[in-house]
């Protein structure tokens, strides 16, 4: 079922297609199995065209301070506000069809930690459509942008996806539980959370704010002394939140941010496959991650 949300969100998308505002998506893809796990390695044009029109980026450091997308979005790609705290806009650069950003109306840094505000408009999308919520916490984690943000792709067909990883968790793991998946040569943690369709928006706010705290704290992660966590991803999908430390932003010369760990890697350029074929997706989160 579409919701009227949904609606507002394919609305915008056309007429933003239509205006040259928002990026066609172009993509190619291969599909590569590795311990088990299904990875998609997709070439999408529309990351070319990012590298192009974004400014300037530091080596190794944050990007631009003075250029802030979020802070004024543009209008041909705002679908509007979301709850008290946050504002909907259309990723200009999508992976997919209704790649969303919601990002803070006033200005956060990306990695502070995360907040109930900042679940709760998660909870409100995947209690509505489903899909998959997820965070990529600073620039070595894979933002670009420092403006505190979380995204979201629906479920469909060739997205990212937890479900992969999902399979192989306890099926009757209790709320707030942790676990570890036997594959993944990273360090990380599960949390078991109530996000899913037709949960209570509150409650799974609540659930998964409670299930950050506990995996951050499992994991060692706390803020510095500016209040700043450390780099990381999270993923949400399907009563399960996936937490990563990061070490660095790229792994054989890939950008790698959360959509990796759910199956997905983009790259910008078609000979960046090779690479990845012959070490193996699993080496690359690894690289780009911190050792078990």
């Amino acid at each position: 079922m579409t919701t009227a949300f949904m609606k507002a969100v394919d609305e915008r998308a056309a007429a933003a297609l239509a205006s040259g505002a928002l990026q066609p998506i172009q993509a190619e893809q291969i599909e590569i199995t590795d311990g088990g796990l299904p990875f998609m390695v997709r070439w999408l044009a529309s990351l070319a065209a990012k590298d192009e029109a974004k400014p300037a980026v530091m080596p190794g450091g944050p990007r631009d301070p003075d250029f802030n997308p979020f802070l004024s979005p543009e209008p041909a790609l705002t679908v509007g506000p979301f709850g008290d705290h946050h504002v909907a806009i259309l990723n200009k650069f999508p992976v997919c069809d209704r790649h969303l950003v919601l990002a803070r109306r006033e200005f956060q840094e990306q990695r502070l930690p995360l907040a109930y505000e900042d679940f709760w408009v998660l909870a409100s999308l995947l209690s509505e459509s489903g899909g998959l919520g997820f965070y990529n916490g600073g620039a070595p984690a894979g933002a670009s942008q420092r403006h505190k943000h979380v995204q979201w792709l629906p479920a469909a067909p060739g997205n990212a996806s937890l479900d992969p990883l999902i399979a192989h968790l306890p099926a009757d793991a209790p709320e707030l539980s942790l676990a570890e998946h036997g594959v993944l040569p990273v360090r990380h943690v599960f949390a078991r959370v109530l996000a899913q369709r037709t949960a209570d928006v509150e409650a799974s706010a609540a659930s998964m704010s409670r299930a950050y705290d506990l995996a951050c704290a499992k994991l060692g992660l706390e803020p510095d002394e500016e209040g700043l966590m450390p780099p990381c991803n999270l993923l949400v999908q399907n009563g399960w939140m996936l937490l990563v430390p990061r070490r660095q932003e790229h792994s054989y010369e890939v950008s790698v941010n959360a959509l990796a760990f759910a199956g997905a890697l983009y790259v910008r350029h078609p000979d960046q496959v090779g690479p990845i074929r012959k070490a193996g997706p699993l080496a690359v989160l690894a690289e780009a991650s911190w050792a078990r």
